[in-house]
């Protein structure tokens, strides 16, 4: 075996030829991955499989589908490799399961083609007074003048649905700001840790990631929440729905998210071409790897079939809106659907 696979870890100079790349891929993928141990994985095996199919004649595109495949041994959806023709994705974490979610029915029979957008945010006051708020991808950063004003229009509303089905990700920050808008002290709502040395179990103390509440002059949001999720839901998405079911007055309704648990770190081959893996773990706030994806709440697990979506019915969001329909509106507020009996 060449060096890449030797079991030394100094850093070589990896020659800029088919066998050089291969080994150099392996070889940092071997050094930085975070999850070998929790996918029980034998890396040297599996970078063994995949050099056998390497001869002299193999050419440079050959070779990245042979890389591509090695890293899908992986089965994390943080694992790229990307050359001028081509980035290689692991799909397979989100396309062998139930979609739970068509946009086209809930624009039409839910939302009416009638909504409000600040943001990136669609959101809405359903029937019965309860309010609706679509993310559809957290590589929008959201302001915190938006969710003032989406807070507000919202805020005399039985309950708040948050849907972020689909969302596949994005920006770790805006799970602080919208934390920020559902607690009212600072908590603990996981832990990072970090690799320090090249050996597959070497890692760091895991180090808290806190947050805090909005600043008293934004508003907040003090009512039961539920957070609607599908298998669709991914890296900052599934960092989100970790943090926020250990919140006490939200309930996670739909389909395990797709998990994305790992921060990722990127690096390059002599060819060129770039790497990019997950590097980092984040656990829950009772320490567990988030890596495979959050659970709904007990009992709510739901699914929306794709025929009774395409007849413009969602299950997972008719559920949620009968678990809020018949709470009572913040004090203060009258209720619209009751009927004044008063002499």
């Amino acid at each position: 075996m060449a060096s890449g696979l030797c079991g030394c870890h100094d850093e070589p100079d990896y020659q800029n030829d088919i066998y050089g790349n291969f080994d150099a891929l392996w070889d940092i993928v071997d050094q930085r991955y975070c999850f070998f141990r929790e996918k029980d994985l034998n890396w040297r095996e599996i970078g063994k499989h995949y050099r056998d199919q390497i001869t002299p004649e193999t050419n440079s595109i050959q070779l990245f589908f042979i890389c591509a495949a090695m890293l899908d041994e992986l089965q994390d959806g943080h694992v790229n490799l990307s050359s001028r023709y081509n980035t290689s994705y692991y799909r397979k974490w989100w396309t062998d399961y139930p979609q739970d979610f068509n946009l086209r029915t809930l624009e039409e029979n839910y939302l009416e083609f009638d909504w409000l957008t600040a943001g990136g945010i669609m959101y809405k006051q359903l029937p019965g007074e309860i309010a609706y708020m679509y993310f559809p991808s957290f590589s929008v950063q959201v302001s915190d003048v938006a969710l003032d004003y989406i807070f507000a229009i919202l805020y005399n509303s039985r309950g708040l649905i948050l849907d972020i089905r689909n969302n596949g990700g994005g920006l770790l920050s805006n799970v602080g700001t919208f934390l920020g808008r559902f607690i009212d002290k600072k908590i603990t709502g996981g832990y990072m840790i970090h690799k320090t040395g090249p050996g597959h179990d070497a890692f760091s103390e895991p180090y808290p990631i806190e947050y805090e509440p909005a600043n008293e002059k934004r508003v907040k949001w003090n009512g039961p929440i539920v957070l609607l999720t599908n298998r669709s839901c991914f890296s900052a998405a599934n960092d989100f729905t970790s943090v926020m079911k250990s919140l006490p007055q939200v309930k996670v309704v739909g389909a395990r998210t797709g998990g994305g648990g790992g921060l990722p770190f990127s690096s390059e081959l002599p060819i060129g071409w770039s790497v990019r893996f997950s590097a980092c773990p984040l656990m829950n706030a009772e320490m567990e790897c988030t890596e495979f994806g959050i659970d709904p709440s007990p009992g709510c697990e739901v699914h929306a079939t794709e025929e009774e979506l395409a007849q413009g019915k969602d299950a997972i969001l008719d559920f949620a809106i009968d678990m809020l329909k018949d709470l009572p509106l913040p004090e203060g507020e009258e209720d619209d659907n009751q009927d004044d009996t008063s002499e």
